[in-house]
């Protein structure tokens, strides 16, 4: 635990010193969310800002599991995991690290948002912020889990956006944050089913004082997400103890300079 809480407050202190990383990953779905609500305001039979407000949060935490993984990536280009790798520090350690500063990273940014529920429309009591702060924290862990293992197995950040953009946005976009799932067409419908993160949004949304799909009973949309936080961790620590070189198996240091 030691060394996995050390690399978690690598995470943080990094992020701390990049300010930048807090306005690529709160602005742009906020912006979105006025931008969207408005446009939508007319089409929607309840408020569109305050629907769409959940998945914005969720946005919101996806981004940050997005930039906070991309570090994987950049500590094997600097020699940094490579130290980490010949270190007696087990396979879980490294990627419970690692998930634990990107979680964190994730909370910091997606729950002041909580602040702006009043603004969206929402009617959430103190008992609704907490299970909304608590859900937040499982889908941080498991979002960056995921993006934790894809990271491991690439080596360009350029590759890394390109599979998070084909992976990670379609599967907010059929998580019910941008259309209601009931309007969707069968087999659009099917998809958003089987999507782990539909129940995630459906139960913030329930937190918040929303109106969900009523197939997405609390039980099970709670089920649903602790299954997929502990599913995505399981996959990460098992790349980790699979390839613990990274891809191609080479523990490859620094590039030299004429290489940069």
């Amino acid at each position: 635990m030691r060394a996995a809480l050390a690399l978690a407050r690598r995470e943080i202190v990094r992020f701390l010193r990049q300010k930048s990383r807090v306005v690529g990953a709160v602005a742009p779905p906020l912006v979105m969310w006025i931008l969207v609500g408005s446009g939508f305001r007319s089409s929607f039979r309840e408020n569109s800002f305050s629907y769409f407000f959940p998945g914005t949060v969720v946005l919101v935490v996806l981004f940050a599991a997005i930039f906070a993984t991309i570090s994987v990536i950049e500590d094997r280009r600097e020699g940094f995991l490579q130290g980490v790798l010949v270190s007696p520090v087990a396979p879980g350690s490294i990627a419970l690290g690692k998930i634990l500063g990107g979680t964190a990273l994730g909370l910091m940014q997606g729950l002041p948002l909580l602040v702006l529920v009043p603004v969206a429309g929402l009617k959430a009591g103190a008992a609704g912020l907490l299970a909304a702060a608590a859900l937040l924290a499982v889908l941080a862990f498991a979002l960056t889990a995921l993006g934790f293992a894809i990271a491991w197995s690439l080596e360009s950040t350029q590759g890394f956006h390109a599979i998070m953009n084909l992976f990670l946005i379609p599967m907010w976009l059929l998580s019910g944050a941008f259309f209601p799932v009931d309007g969707a067409p069968a087999w659009l419908r099917i998809a958003m089913a089987v999507n782990p993160l539909t129940y995630g949004v459906a139960a913030l949304r329930r937190a918040l004082g929303g109106t969900v799909p009523a197939w997405t009973s609390p039980s099970l949309s709670i089920a649903v997400v602790v299954a997929f936080a502990v599913v995505m961790f399981t996959a990460a620590v098992a790349v980790v103890a699979r390839f613990p070189a990274g891809p191609g198996g080479r523990m490859a240091g620094p590039r030299p300079p004429e290489a940069r």
